[in-house]
């Protein structure tokens, strides 16, 4: 049998922890992931061993001495921690390279290293809210969901990037409808669990305690979860919040739909801050990322950490495979 296609993993911002964190996740996994990273070989760390690759085919046999490198030629030399815009147009070409190869089979996932929106924005006219939305659209497909993921827990926000304020607006029936019926798709697809089980937060304190706290538990989220189970789902809620995210209340599902970003990202990164993975669910190819962003402040000093890098690639390795 012959061996899976390698992850491609983009190289994101140069200017970011981007090329040392890849370097220090090769290291780490060489013997256990195949993956090639895709950029200019002049922006990673000075001594990388690396070797220049014609296609992700030739991963394999250079991986366990060298990070394999697909090349991709940026205007710039980079300089970390200050972002130079004319390296934004090849840091969005690279993104759109690692999906065609994905598309095309000749790799099996998807990793990207933190970009810089604004940097893009300026520097390429890039016109889309973040990575997400634009991977979704070389993906052909309208609505993704983000996941928050690691070993002890896995948490979907409903509504993401928006003022608390806007929230029982944002929620309506038919997206946590939606999103609930994405996840449990990428479930069963992505992560190999044929009955998954959905826990639901409340939006309320208490799940609006009946009312007393608010109706939008009963009006707006009940109903969501009974049509659903109706159909043989396994989901259960709302449930209050502040007891869903202990570890033996954390036992009794597989994944939490959370109905603001603050609801899903607070326990994950209580407990597990440095690994945690973001991942992007209703895509038709696998995409991971680590769940951090560029960190000017720290690139170049050799002292970024790799953990939620590491944590991406092994999770994009292990949904590829399900997949397959």
């Amino acid at each position: 049998m012959s061996s899976p296609a390698p992850i491609a993993l983009t190289c994101g911002d140069p200017a970011g922890v981007g090329p040392e964190v890849s370097v220090k996740a090769w290291q780490a996994l060489k013997d256990e992931v195949d993956l090639f990273w895709i950029g200019d070989p002049r922006h990673l760390p000075e001594g990388t061993p690396f070797a220049e690759i014609g296609n992700p085919g030739e991963a394999h046999a250079v991986g366990a001495t060298a990070l394999p490198v697909l090349r991709h030629d940026f205007a710039a030399p980079a300089t970390p921690g200050t972002p130079d815009l004319a390296n934004a147009p090849a840091t969005v070409a690279v993104i759109e390279r690692a999906v065609a190869l994905v598309q095309s089979g000749a790799a099996s996932a998807v990793c990207t290293n933190p970009i810089n929106k604004k940097v893009l924005k300026d520097g390429a006219d890039f016109a889309y809210p973040g990575h997400t939305e634009f991977l979704a659209a070389l993906g052909g497909v309208d609505r993704v969901v983000m996941m928050l993921a690691c070993p002890e827990l896995r948490v979907v926000p409903v509504t993401i990037h928006i003022p608390i304020t806007e929230v029982p607006a944002a929620l309506t029936p038919d997206l946590l409808e939606e999103t609930a019926r994405i996840t449990v798709n990428a479930m069963i697809r992505d992560f190999g669990m044929p009955a998954p089980r959905v826990a639901v937060a409340g939006l309320n304190p208490h799940a609006g305690e009946g009312g007393a706290m608010g109706h939008e538990d009963i009006d707006v989220i009940a109903p969501v979860i009974e049509r659903l189970r109706a159909e043989g789902i396994d989901i259960h809620g709302p449930r209050s919040a502040d007891t869903m995210f202990h570890a033996e209340a954390r036992a009794g599902y597989d994944v939490a739909l959370c109905m603001y970003h603050d609801q899903a990202l607070v326990p994950i990164k209580t407990i597990d801050f440095a690994s945690g993975v973001n991942v992007t669910l209703g895509l038709p190819f696998v995409r991971t990322s680590p769940d951090h962003g560029t960190a000017y402040n720290i690139a170049g000093r050799g002292v970024a950490d790799a953990c939620s890098l590491i944590a991406a690639l092994r999770l994009a390795q292990d949904m590829a495979k399900a997949r397959a």
